[in-house]
């Protein structure tokens, strides 16, 4: 066993994560009271994020170089420290939290842990992308059984779960995605509409097939997507936010149209802001929801089919989430390798 691991750090700001941040080797320390230490087997990407972090463009996260990087892992249990009664050596633990993400092993509270039957990848998406959806959809969105659900990005790893779990509760799911072949995947996910925006209008689409409207809309895109969504709501429809992957840059927009309260007053529509941050209470509870779900074969976890190993492997799976061309969840196996 080694005295050192490796992880990724921000050294400096910079327009991308890879020119931000170096490979790092840092000593491995033992846990004090409370705490654990894991040896991380997977981490999830969250190419917006860390393009962001790098950037010191994210409010709600002060950040001043040098900091540790990445936010969800999963590994095993290898060391625990006194006054530490929920985990034992050899237990898989999983964190999202940042900083404990693109690292090869982590010590901090045990606290900041959660269980998992095993060090998979699965468990990994369902502990941090499955919670996200789970609570986008149900408590900042309100599903009910059988509403109408749109849901953009919806071959991406947040977007996938949450046609899963709109259908689950018997919803009817319009799936907006770009291409044929993200568009075939959301369709065998069972999505009842699929809308490739590459080829179709999306807000003449809603308009024509959806009169009625939309009761729950989750947007990660901004832009025409969120301004077809908001066109097309029903009466006491909500607008959750959960991202803005078209406005990377945060860049003023000249925007011609009337204001948003034309859109929501008549019909008593609201727009919602979905941060997981602020949800930490809900955590535990979405987490057994997800868990159980997936147990019981009600969810299926699809990966990205371009794989990533080792620390060096993280560059490229940022850039891979940032071009678009990815489909489910980017995961990076922390088994030493060359990367990609």
């Amino acid at each position: 066993m080694t005295d050192h691991y490796r992880a990724i750090r921000l050294e400096r700001f910079a327009e991308d994560f890879r020119s931000a941040c170096d490979i790092v080797a840092v000593p491995l320390a033992m846990p004090g009271p409370g705490e654990i230490r894991v040896r991380n087997r997977f981490c999830g990407v969250n190419g917006i994020f860390d393009t962001q972090i790098a950037r010191n463009a994210v409010d709600y996260v002060p950040v001043k170089p040098p900091s540790f990087t990445g936010v969800e892992a999963i590994g095993i249990v290898d060391a625990v420290g006194p006054e530490v009664s929920d985990f034992a050596v050899g237990d898989a633990a999983v964190t999202v939290r940042f900083t404990g993400g693109y690292r090869e092993a982590n010590v901090g509270p045990a606290s900041g842990f959660a269980r998992a039957p095993s060090a998979s990848r699965e468990w990994l998406a369902l502990a941090s992308t499955g919670v996200s959806a789970l609570l986008a959809l149900e408590h900042v969105g309100a599903v009910q059984d059988g509403e109408t659900v749109a849901i953009s990005a919806a071959a991406g790893g947040l977007g996938h779960l949450l046609v899963q779990l709109a259908l689950y509760r018997g919803c009817t799911v319009i799936a907006v995605c770009g291409g044929p072949e993200k568009a075939a995947f959301v369709r065998g996910l069972g999505a009842h509409r699929v809308i490739d925006y590459r080829a179709e209008d999306v807000g003449a689409v809603l308009a024509a097939e959806f009169p009625r409207g939309i009761d729950v809309a989750i947007d990660t895109v901004s832009g025409a997507v969120f301004d077809a969504f908001l066109a097309n709501m029903a009466p006491l429809g909500r607008l959750v936010v959960a991202g803005a992957a078209a406005d990377l840059e945060g860049r003023p927009e000249i925007v011609q149209a009337p204001r948003i309260v034309h859109s929501i007053y008549y019909k008593g529509v609201s727009v919602r802001g979905f941060m997981n941050g602020l949800l930490t209470a809900h955590w535990p509870a979405a987490r057994a929801r997800v868990f159980a779900l997936f147990e019981a074969g009600h969810l299926q976890i699809s990966f990205d089919a371009v794989p990533f190993r080792g620390l060096e492997g993280i560059y490229g799976a940022v850039e891979r989430l940032l071009s678009g061309q990815s489909m489910g969840k980017v995961v990076v196996d922390l088994s030493p390798g060359d990367g990609q």
